[in-house]
């Protein structure tokens, strides 16, 4: 009845899903870095623009281990990246490019933070429901047990 989440049959594959989350978030870092700094920063020399990346790197570690509440808001902060990748598309030369890298590996994190966190989704609904049972049968046996006292 209670399979310890690692054991659990929907939880097999969430290895993969961390890894490739975390290797994209990984990437999505290193390219900002280098495209406001290197590549095409917005003035020349560099920009501080750079520090764009401060709030991906409050996640970084919470991804790797795992932890579902860091993998719930950090889909949600990296659909900013995707929406200033859609913006620059339309910059000139090399930004362009960079900013359609920045679109696909903000959409390779989304997808794989969602496919991980929706088999948690699911065993805790189930562990929920199972503990709501519990509780009803509980309540069912504390009042036959008092109808047979009186």
């Amino acid at each position: 009845m209670n399979t310890p989440a690692h054991l659990d049959p929907l939880l097999q594959s969430q290895a993969k899903w961390r890894q490739i989350a975390w290797w994209s978030w990984f990437a999505l870092i290193i390219l900002c870095i280098l495209w406001e700094a290197v590549l095409a920063p917005i003035k020349p020399g560099g920009s501080w623009a750079v520090i764009k990346v401060i709030p991906l790197l409050f996640a970084l570690k919470g991804i790797w281990h795992g932890r579902s509440y860091t993998m719930q808001w950090a889909s949600m902060l990296v659909m900013l990246y995707f929406m200033e990748g859609i913006v620059r598309l339309s910059d000139p030369g090399l930004s362009a490019y960079l900013a359609g890298l920045e679109v696909l590996l903000s959409l390779i994190t989304y997808l794989a933070l969602l496919a991980y966190l929706k088999p948690l989704k699911k065993v805790a609904k189930q562990r929920k429901l199972e503990l709501e049972k519990l509780e009803k049968e509980q309540a069912a046996n504390e009042v036959s047990t008092s109808d047979l006292k009186n």
